[in-house]
């Protein structure tokens, strides 16, 4: 024993880079454990397949961007129990039906390219604080960015009651889903109302902050989009904002690269889709399914579960607008790049500013 204490320390090595790298591969590798992730995910599938096929049948395909969005209530209070699960949906379908009613009036207005950069930007703004405020989850304003942007692009508007119609009645189908566990008394859960939670000023003020950094990171994304000459430069905007959501900015820098390599990997399963020229009623059917797995992976691997989100978004664009597939590929990843390498570098940038004054707090 004596001997054992009497042996000097060995020096501290520093990590080497390779070391280093180590935990940011694992990181992006990593798969959580499942947690009943198949219910949420057949709900969102069921949400967004049957008002689609309906549309199908009715022959209005070119109301399948506002069903699309309309879906994305069902997205939230995924694991909640049913009653606090209804009041999310609501709101979120509520938040989601203002921004469709926004989009269809701001397509109809001819704002211009950079002038729906600006507004898709104060829509980012404006999203997060509500999410923050409304307590949604997932947080952030991704699915707004995309509502807007996309519904404010299509060139040919249905009239504006039809479009908010749609809307309206696919989030309220979403709403119904969410419920429709309470059928079965094994999945039913207490019908107890959930405690209020008043924000605070001080999280008014961390929303606020949030907001403004959503707002600097699609209007960078969406301005070097416009000026580069590509299409669809609101999925710049949408990537640019993924690397805002985190706690720690090495995992903040992962979800950013994970939307890439899922983004590329989505890519060559949209190419199988899409190239072959599939009928209407096969692109639903594949939305659908893509729906389904986006869910089921999208709390346990960010990247496996964009492969499956990727083919979603390009395949619900090409249904309700058909054009060029191959346009519509490499457009995807032109602007997945540039809008992840815009919400890297400015989540590098804040850390890097936290790091300098860090040491001048403790002096």
């Amino acid at each position: 024993m004596a001997f054992r204490h009497s042996m000097p320390a060995a020096p501290s090595i520093p990590p080497t880079g390779s070391q280093q790298s180590v935990p940011l591969l694992r990181d992006l590798v990593h798969m959580a454990p499942p947690s009943s992730d198949h219910h949420p995910a057949l709900r969102c599938a069921i949400g967004v397949g049957v008002p689609l096929f309906a549309l199908l049948l009715l022959g209005r395909l070119d109301l399948a961007v506002f069903a699309t969005f309309g879906a994305f209530a069902g997205i939230y209070g995924r694991n909640e129990p049913h009653r606090p699960r209804l009041a999310t949906q609501l709101r979120g379908g509520g938040l989601m039906l203002a921004v469709i009613l926004a989009a269809a009036l701001t397509a109809r207005a001819d704002v211009g390219a950079w002038g729906l950069i600006l507004l898709t930007s104060a829509v980012a703004g404006l999203g997060t604080f509500c999410a923050g405020l409304f307590r949604l989850r997932p947080g952030g304003s991704l699915f707004h960015i995309f509502a807007f942007a996309a519904i404010a692009s299509v060139p040919a508007q249905p009239p504006l009651e039809q479009g908010l119609a749609t809307a309206a009645a696919t989030v309220a189908f979403a709403v119904l889903l969410g419920l429709a566990g309470t059928l079965w008394p094994s999945h039913r859960t207490p019908w107890r109302r959930a405690p209020a939670d008043r924000p605070t000023a001080r999280h008014l003020a961390g929303l606020a902050r949030e907001s403004v950094l959503y707002v600097v990171a699609a209007l960078l994304a969406g301005g070097a989009a416009t000026l580069l000459g590509i299409g669809h430069t609101y999925w710049a905007m949408v990537a640019a904002t993924v690397p805002l959501v985190g706690q720690t900015a090495r995992a903040r820098v992962t979800r950013g690269l994970q939307r890439v390599l899922g983004t590329v990997a989505g890519l060559a399963l949209t190419a199988l889709i899409l190239l072959p020229g599939l009928p209407a009623w096969q692109l639903v059917l594949v939305i659908a399914v893509a729906q389904f797995a986006a869910e089921m992976f999208i709390l346990r691997q960010y990247a496996l579960a964009q492969a499956f989100v990727t083919p979603l978004a390009l395949v619900s664009t090409q249904l309700a607008h058909p054009a060029d597939p191959s346009g519509l590929l490499v457009d995807r990843a032109v602007e997945t790049a540039i809008g992840a390498f815009v919400g890297i570098a400015l989540v590098l940038a804040l850390h890097l500013r936290r790091c300098m004054r860090t040491p001048a707090r403790t002096a």
